[in-house]
């Protein structure tokens, strides 16, 4: 098997590559650009694994570019999409850089899913694409909201485009992921979230303000309809999202019930007892990809000062545009369907990105 990753050098894409390293025997190049990441993480792959690992420089909005790397690069077998700009208060001050990177790089990928017949391919989406909701957790079912931020935009946007092509390309295979909040880093402390701009996700504002590299963390709001008043979300350990892609691409892999063995199953009465039909029936399917607990801003908060000893210094700011106010995952279906579960706790989840943060300080 030969896997792209898009994105590998990016926070999620990187420690994609280091579980596929670990878990399987797959072959794997990556494709990135360096828009919001280093070549420096190439090497923390190599140290972690002791596998070099192919990166092409390549911007994915460049489609003659693409389109000729996969003429160069021969069979790929699948490809995890990994690859987008996921700043949500960015977003909002750069909204067509947005649309532009998010939109035009998938499309140019499927254009290349679609010549080449790749017949596995997992789009990176969001949880944000739930918007402000009612009614608490969301599954795969809940009503996309509205998109609170251009970033939300965009993967709502692209889980349409990627449905709308698996209806017409019925012989390839695809999946929609949609993460909650990725924090953390590799058990190693070798590898975690390095942005190349100010961080604007929570957690590793957090361990920036507890090296002083920063002064202070804000709290955007305290006056949100929830049990302290800051917003909840759904963290999940980068290492485990990494995990479930290697879980749904086993999925997609899998071989297929033939249409016999279902007919069978009907006449013997047991439809319903296994998930075998209603998993080949589609060629395209979404999953959550959360713990299924919400956290808010000031328990995480809470939860890494007891966790690593260190008192953050924060205050309580305004509310920040394009923020929602709470969201945690059902993750019945991921579980029953990938057969995955997110391992790593919150206390897991700081300990980790401290070590990260101390590694880093030392570079």
């Amino acid at each position: 098997m030969k896997i792209l990753v898009t994105g590998g050098t990016g926070y999620i894409g990187s420690h994609y590559i280091i579980e596929q390293i670990r878990n399987t025997d797959w072959e794997i190049v990556s494709i990135d650009n360096y828009l919001n990441s280093s070549p420096r993480t190439i090497d923390r792959i190599e140290k972690i694994t002791g596998r070099k690992i192919k990166n092409y420089e390549i911007d994915l909005r460049d489609k003659k570019s693409t389109l000729k790397f996969f003429e160069d690069t021969g069979n790929i077998d699948g490809i995890v999409h990994f690859a987008a700009l996921k700043s949500v208060p960015e977003s909002v001050d750069v909204p067509l850089l947005y649309y532009e990177n998010n939109i035009n790089g998938l499309l140019n990928i499927l254009s290349a899913v679609e010549q080449f017949q790749i017949p596995y391919f997992i789009f990176s989406s969001s949880s944000s694409i739930y918007g402000n909701v009612k009614k608490l957790p969301v599954n795969e079912k809940t009503p996309m909201g509205y998109a609170e931020s251009p970033y939300a935009h965009t993967k709502q946007i692209g889980e349409g485009i990627t449905e709308h092509f698996y209806r017409k390309n019925k012989n390839l295979k695809g999946i929609s992921l949609r993460y909650f909040n990725p924090v953390g880093a590799d058990k190693t402390g070798l590898n975690g979230e390095d942005p190349i701009n100010l961080p604007t996700n929570l957690v590793p504002v957090i361990t920036q303000v507890a090296s002083g590299i920063l002064p202070q963390l804000t709290v955007y709001g305290d006056d949100w309809n929830t049990r302290d008043g800051t917003c909840i979300r759904d963290y999940i350990h980068v290492s485990d999202i990494a995990e479930a892609h290697i879980k749904a691409l086993e999925y997609l892999m899998s071989k297929e019930t033939s249409r016999t063995d279902v007919t069978s199953a009907r006449e013997e009465g047991m439809e319903g007892k296994s998930t075998r039909e209603d998993k080949h029936e589609k060629n395209y399917e979404i999953f959550n990809l959360g713990t299924g607990n919400g956290v808010s801003v000031l328990e995480a908060v809470n939860a890494f000062e007891k966790t690593t000893g260190v008192k953050l210094n924060y205050r309580i700011g305004s509310r920040r545009a394009g923020d929602t106010e709470a969201v945690y995952s059902d993750n019945t279906l991921t579980e029953s369907r990938l057969r995955w579960k997110p391992e790593r706790d919150i206390e897991e989840m700081m300990r980790s990105a401290w070590k990260w943060q101390q590694h880093l300080n030392k570079e």
